[in-house]
Formats: structure tokens, C-alpha cells, sequence
């Protein structure tokens, strides 16, 4: 499967007795035409189903609507495993997963889970170096040895399968401009926009990056997590006073999403509710029966966005 060059999708915050709510959603989602939903991964959190085992049960009951973890929490998931479990969902699903990358935020939870606590610096490191482990072990070819600071494998056969497309959530500058020299996507954080402060700060340093690489940072996508609400009716203010999206009629949803495209290169949007959670079923489904092919409709002869 190939990802388009805009997605649309929702993101869940899932709780343990919430599966049955999400595959309805998901089956739901994927019948309207989404491209793909999130999850967000806090394996410290006894409440919550793990991502992964959630990811892998929708995909198994979906057609065509890809996943990921919205960010993977990495410290938790050792490079080489997550390699071998993103590389089976994509082969068990005809390519419909994104592997989402984080260095870890939450420590004091992550250290609880017996996890040696990284400097922030060294967390960096690792994130980067397991970007690069992952890919290598994808895509078939010769056993991999990679002997770095905080990964070693010995002869291991790469899974047969096309590497996955890795978006990561990068907020400070060292993940940025790693973000730029490994990855194929950014996810904002803090569900910054493309008229945030945060991203006309952060997206220069990805940009950088990738260009002293020897890569295109066009290549490099932007994916937001966008929070909003759906009105029936225009509001007097789409932002609030800290110029974040608050949503609006569908008219303005559509209007201020062409414009994110044709105007700042999004290149997605994962629609959450106003709060940063689960949006409900009624604002899903005209998220993608009213807003999404309106938006793919006046952007179709816009310029590629990256």
C-alpha cells in the first residue's frame, strides 16, 4: 500500500474495555475512505490497551485503512523487536502501517517499567540510531551486524518486506534535525500547527538537517494531530488567542485545511476531538464525508505538498 501524498485520519486515546468502540470506529473510518488512524502507546499505563496489540486486531478487521502509533514510546520497545513486530503488521496487512517514533517523554513511568533511564541527550542518540536499525532490518538482503552505542545485533536476516515509512513526534532541536536526517515524517508536537510559533521554529532545523544529509527535505513530511471542533454552523473566531485551530463549520474546516496544503505543505491531519481525544462517531463521520473530500477535491490540482 502506498501512503498519499495527503492522509487524513482520527486518533484514539484507547482505554482496556474500549476495543469493541474502536474497530466500530475504525470499520467506520475505513468504509468513508480515511486513510488512517492512531494510537497513542503508554504501555505504563495499566488502563490502556497496548498499541500494537490494538493496531494489529483493527488492521486484521479493516480493508484499506493504515495504522500507527502515535508515537511509538521506543525506550519500551527495543529497536530490533519493534523492527520484527512493524514488518509482520505490514506484511500481514498489505503494507497498511506507519511506524510513529518517539524517544520517550514520560521517564519516571518508563524507568517504573525497569527501563535504564537515558540522558536526554543519549535518548536522542538512541531514537536516531533506531530509526536506521529498523529500516536496515527491513527490506530484505544480507544478515545485518550493527555494533552502535545503544544497539547490537549479530547477523541478523533483514524481514522481506519494504521498509515502513517512519513519521516521528520531535519536539527539541537535536530530535529535529535527526527527525531530518533519518525519518520521512514529522508529527508535531503539543498538536502545533502550521501557524504555530513551534512549527515556524521547528521546521527550519528539520529542513537543515536533511539538506546537510544529501536529502530532499521536501521528502520529509508534515502530519498534524489536529484537535478541533465541527460546528453546524460558522464561527466568529476559527483560533483561539494563542492562534490555535478550534475548529469551525465544515466550510471553514475545508478552507483553512486547502490553505494548509496548497500554502504551508501539510501534508495530513489527524482529527481528535476539542479536548485532544477520541473524536466522537457523529464529527468522524462528517470528518470524512463532508471535510476530507471537499479538501481532497480543492487541493487535487494544488501543488505537491510535502
Amino acid at each position: 500500500m502506498s501512503i498519499p501524498d495527503v492522509v487524513f485520519g482520527f486518533g484514539a486515546h484507547t482505554g482496556i474495555d474500549d476495543g469493541p468502540e474502536l474497530l466500530r470506529m475504525a470499520r467506520q473510518a475505513d468504509r468513508d475512505g480515511l486513510d488512517m488512524f492512531s494510537l497513542s502507546d503508554h504501555p505504563y499505563l495499566g488502563g490502556r490497551l497496548d498499541a500494537y496489540a490494538a493496531i494489529g486486531f483493527v488492521l486484521g478487521h479493516t480493508q484499506r485503512l493504515a495504522g500507527f502509533a502515535n508515537v511509538t514510546n521506543l525506550p519500551t520497545r527495543p529497536a530490533p523487536m519493534l523492527a520484527r513486530t512493524v514488518t509482520s503488521l505490514s506484511a500481514l496487512s498489505g503494507g497498511r502501517i506507519v511506524l510513529g517514533m518517539g524517544a520517550g517523554g514520560i521517564w519516571d513511568r518508563i524507568s517504573a517499567m525497569g527501563v535504564p533511564p537515558l540522558s536526554p541527550a543519549d535518548a536522542v542518540d538512541a531514537f536516531e540510531e533506531a530509526i536506521v536499525l529498523v529500516k536496515m532490518l527491513s527490506g530484505g538482503g544480507p544478515p545485518v551486524t550493527h555494533r552502535g552505542r545503544h544497539y547490537r545485533v549479530d547477523q541478523i536476516e533483514p524481514a522481506p518486506v519494504a521498509a515502513l515509512p517512519v513519521w516521528t513526534g520531535s519536539n527539541g532541536p537535536k530530535s529535529l534535525a535527526a527527525t531530518g536526517r533519518a525519518a520521512d515524517g514529522w508529527i508535531p508536537g503539543h498538536a502545533a500547527d502550521w501557524r504555530s510559533e513551534r512549527y515556524r521554529q521547528s521546521r527550519p532545523i528539520i529542513d537543515a538537517a536533511a539538506a546537510a544529509a544529501g536529502r530532499d527535505p521536501a521528502d520529509i513530511r508534515t502530519v498534524f494531530n489536529l484537535p478541533g471542533r465541527i460546528a453546524d454552523r460558522p464561527l466568529a473566531a476559527t483560533r483561539g488567542r494563542d492562534s490555535r485551530w478550534i475548529g469551525g463549520s465544515t466550510d471553514q474546516w475545508v478552507e483553512e485545511l486547502t490553505e494548509a496544503v496548497l500554502q504551508h505543505d501539510a501534508s495530513g491531519f489527524m482529527l481528535f476531538s476539542p479536548s485532544g481525544g477520541t473524536p466522537d462517531t457523529v464529527s468522524l463521520g462528517r470528518w470524512a464525508n463532508e471535510i476530507v473530500p471537499a479538501v481532497r477535491e480543492a487541493t487535487a490540482k494544488g501543488r505537491a505538498p510535502r
